[in-house]
């Protein structure tokens, strides 16, 4: 569980983190899979695993998810895994270990695709069709099921909650180097810093960016998706200012391992999250500023081999986000 709140903390939110934050181990399986048969068709389970060049562990998660919560303890109905175009053999593992493999491409196929994990996240919601949907990223190492069942427990136990998120301890491992609490520096340096300014709400949250969450369809098919990485930020603002706060709540999961990127891809992350947080501020009236005082450049720099010099690099930072699905004839054709 989180520790104790500081006085700083939003009343509100440190009287949420008290009563919404579990362990995943306070909601057995043989009380889960009770709790999903009194719900029916509202208890139906499917899992999303966006992918992108995740040869080398996507069969792993795979393989936990079917063996321990579709086939030992029959929690989730449905698992797919949507491919975003990766080069090597992802499409091919994830197949071959029992999900269902889906191309970005193929969903939707008469609005071309922008690159971005928001964009596969949100087509995912036309190839799935369970009541609750856990999306999971495709890279996480040491794969435990709690990262599933921890997340769509709260929601198969309490109809009153819309989205759950995981929370976990994020080592930064590399180069034979481990460093107990250095990952997540985008969460700890941008979005926290964000939330906390302008959501205090929210400031409960362990892991707001983390890819790992559940939801109810009925509450994401009418969110705006950020096609990029400013999809968890995005989602989560969105859904505070849709349902509210006592709808949200998080679960203690463990551990997560997970690749880590490098600092100049980290930039271009905080750089999309700041853009995404800064069109929900104007867009709830927030924010009031002129247009040209927000320039959706980043600029970063390297330094060349041979000759030492410094080279600009600079990356558009996009905002472009998709409707909520529920507006889409296509997605509500499929719903008669």
């Amino acid at each position: 569980m989180p520790a104790e709140q500081s006085p700083e903390l939003l009343p509100e939110a440190a009287d949420w983190l008290r009563r919404r934050s579990w362990l995943a181990s306070e909601r057995p399986p043989a009380a889960l899979l009770a709790a999903k048969q009194a719900a029916g068709a509202a208890g139906t389970v499917s899992v999303v695993l966006p992918a992108l060049d995740e040869e080398s562990t996507v069969g792993g998660i795979v393989e936990v998810i079917r063996r321990e919560l579709m086939e030992r303890l029959p929690l989730v109905d449905e698992l797919v895994v949507v491919d975003s175009g990766s080069a090597d053999r992802t499409a091919e593992v994830a197949a071959e270990a029992g999900a269902r493999v889906v191309h970005r491409d193929a969903i939707l196929p008469g609005l071309p695709a922008v690159p971005g994990k928001g964009e596969v996240l949100w087509r995912s919601l036309l190839v799935t069709s369970g009541a609750i949907v856990c999306f999971i990223d495709a890279d996480l190492r040491e794969f435990d099921p709690a990262f599933v069942s921890g997340i769509v427990g709260p929601l198969l136990t309490d109809p009153d909650l819309q989205l759950v998120k995981a929370m976990y301890d994020r080592p930064l491992e590399t180069e034979g180097a481990v460093v107990p609490a250095g990952g997540g520096r985008v969460t700890e340096l941008v979005a926290r810093p964000l939330l906390n300014l302008h959501w205090p709400q929210l400031a409960g949250f362990v892991q707001p960016l983390g890819g790992e969450y559940a939801a109810r369809r009925s509450l994401l098919e009418r969110l705006h998706f950020p096609t990029g990485y400013g999809v968890e930020l995005g989602l989560l603002v969105d859904a505070l200012e849709l349902v509210g706060l006592d709808a949200l709540a998080q679960v203690d999961v463990g551990v997560r391992h997970h690749r880590h990127q490098d600092s100049q891809a980290l930039g271009r992350m905080a750089a999309t999250i700041y853009r995404t947080a800064l069109e929900r501020l104007d867009r709830t009236h927030r924010l009031k500023a002129a247009e040209d005082l927000a320039r959706p450049v980043l600029t970063q720099f390297t330094r060349d081999a041979e000759t030492r010099d410094f080279t600009a690099h600079s990356h558009q930072v996009t905002a472009l986000e998709r409707p909520p699905m529920i507006e889409l004839p296509q997605y509500r054709s499929r719903r008669l």
